[in-house]
């Protein structure tokens, strides 16, 4: 495989990146390409600073970068040489198989519609994130971010892609999908969400359980968990917050 990565993307980046590369080449000594994207001028010091070095890796200079704040439309039509729309470009060229940002979102979304297109019939992408469960169990959560609002029915598609990826990455047999509510009832919610819950109750191509509470994140009650980007980006932020002040707390207890 060739996997392209975006090393400018993130809050601390092209450090955390480097470090990122080089942490996969101590694991993975495979047949993998890995194509660092990237202002050349900052990455290739670091990567000799850090020792980061294989035949498997290449820098491809983007000398710009889109920023947090920009329009992402915009952005990419603008800055054609900044290392998200260079990642497109191989993508969709063929050059590279996968490509990975942690950067700006919206344009990451741009990308992905119109560089390479969704499968057919997808409305929109979405993103999900890995949920740990008290039982030592993986859950799903999705959308993390990528739509701020949806209608019923890309909360309906989001939980059949949740429940593909549950089934077939995750290995679980038959996924559970619950969708986050305020409260169990089928009466609960949003106007949208209320919208959404027959969609997905109809929806045989899932195994629907109904609405599920916040307090259910953890637990095995439902292995994919589908809500709007809003609130899942919320949930994902308070849950890396949680994890800071656990780690905090530890460290003044030592």
């Amino acid at each position: 495989m060739n996997i392209g990565i975006d090393m400018m993307g993130g809050d601390f980046a092209p450090l955390e990146a480097v470090k990122g590369v080089k942490s996969y080449l101590a694991i993975h000594n495979t047949n993998v390409n890995l194509y660092c994207i990237g202002d050349e001028a900052l990455v290739k010091p670091l990567l000799e600073e850090h020792q980061v070095s294989s035949p498997n890796l290449h820098l491809v200079h983007a000398p710009q970068v889109i920023g947090y704040n920009e329009h992402p439309a915009k952005a990419l039509k603008e800055k054609t040489q900044s290392s998200i729309a260079i990642g497109f470009q191989l993508l969709a060229e063929g050059k590279i198989d996968a490509f990975m940002s942690a950067g700006n979102t919206g344009a990451m979304l741009v990308g992905a519609m119109f560089s390479i297109k969704p499968i057919k019939g997808v409305l929109r992408p979405t993103i999900a994130t890995l949920l740990p469960k008290l039982s030592g169990k993986t859950g799903l959560l999705v959308d993390v971010g990528l739509n701020a609002d949806c209608k019923p029915e890309q909360l309906n598609q989001f939980g059949i892609l949740g429940n593909l990826y549950a089934k077939h990455i995750l290995n679980i047999e038959n996924p559970t999908v619950g969708l986050l509510n305020v409260g169990e009832e089928e009466g609960k919610g949003t106007i949208v969400l209320q919208a959404a819950y027959p969609l997905l109750k109809e929806n045989k191509s899932v195994n629907f359980i109904g609405n599920i509470e916040g307090r259910d994140l953890f637990n095995d009650k439902a292995d994919v968990i589908v809500c709007d980007g809003y609130v899942g980006n919320v949930v994902l932020n308070l849950c890396e917050n949680i994890y800071e002040m656990l780690l905090q707390k530890g460290i003044e207890n030592d």
